[in-house]
């Protein structure tokens, strides 16, 4: 979070979640491969292993598990919620870092990147693409990004379904606050298209653990409702906020929607490492 500028942050994240793991199963450009085979005319002449022709004065291919590349789109809730900030990380920020982390280990494995942003009740939306150029504008759309405002209004999503009909990763960074389920009923229709869906779920662990010392009262960021905070306390608030939470896994796992709570204290690691799996699957 220190590092301001989104790309370079980005790249260091990546790059040293990628030198900590020492046998990855996602091959690729760059990355570890497979296996080796024969040359055959036609095959791209970079991925020639030099080595092994000077053992065997044969030319071999190094043949990469990442046959095929995918659309990934990431899907930002920014509306007035996401301003919560604990120990001086607000969860917009949070949700910036990381999707432009998981864009550029995307843009890594050749995948095509877009990015939607849900707030103001409307809906920005950019295509996925793989271009290096299309990167920069994805990571200047994330830096301009200006919280406010409800969750997308439902007219807005045609514009989510009207895209690319291939199967898609969808993954969706969201603090999960909604009125009348108006962020599951999207994803659920999501999913119904045949999209693999990831949630990362953002919660500070002071609003996970109740820790109100200090406030007499919490106001709600996009109605303005006031809660006293009298007796809460006495209230189980973290027991409650567990069982919502559990139930909201449950929810999603029965629509085949992964879920992953992630916490504003925490590195970006699991959601690296999640966002990989989830990739694989749709790949295969």
């Amino acid at each position: 979070m220190a590092i301001k500028d989104l790309p370079l942050a980005a790249k260091t994240a990546v790059d040293g979640f990628m030198a900590g793991m020492h046998a990855s199963r996602v091959k690729g450009a760059g990355l570890e491969f497979s296996q080796y085979r024969s040359y055959q005319p036609g095959d791209d002449l970079r991925w020639l292993d030099w080595k092994m022709y000077a053992r065997s004065d044969r030319y071999y291919i190094r043949e990469s598990e990442m046959e095929t590349s995918i659309d990934i789109s990431f899907l930002v809730d920014a509306s007035n919620s996401m301003l919560h900030t604990e120990d001086g990380i607000s969860k917009i920020n949070y949700a910036r870092y990381l999707a432009a982390s998981l864009a550029y280990l995307a843009h890594l494995q050749g995948d095509a990147a877009g990015l939607a942003v849900l707030h103001h009740g409307s809906l920005f939306n950019m295509t996925a693409r793989r271009e290096a150029q299309h990167m920069a504008r994805l990571y200047y759309q994330l830096e301009k990004i200006q919280p406010g405002g409800t969750f997308t209004e439902p007219a807005h999503y045609r514009d989510l379904f009207s895209g690319p009909h291939n199967r898609q990763l969808l993954v969706f960074i969201t603090d999960y606050y909604e009125q009348s389920g108006e962020i599951t009923a999207l994803l659920q229709t999501l999913s119904a298209l045949g999209h693999e869906i990831l949630v990362f779920h953002l919660l500070g662990e002071k609003e996970r653990g109740g820790d109100f010392r200090g406030y007499d009262a919490v106001e709600d960021l996009e109605t303005g409702q006031r809660l006293e905070l009298t007796g809460i306390a006495d209230t189980d608030y973290p027991s409650k906020l567990e069982q919502y939470n559990n139930h909201l896994r449950t929810q999603l796992l029965q629509k085949r929607i992964y879920y992953r709570q992630l916490l504003l204290q925490a590195p970006l690691d699991t959601a690296l490492r999640d966002f990989l799996n989830q990739r694989n699957k749709i790949k295969k």
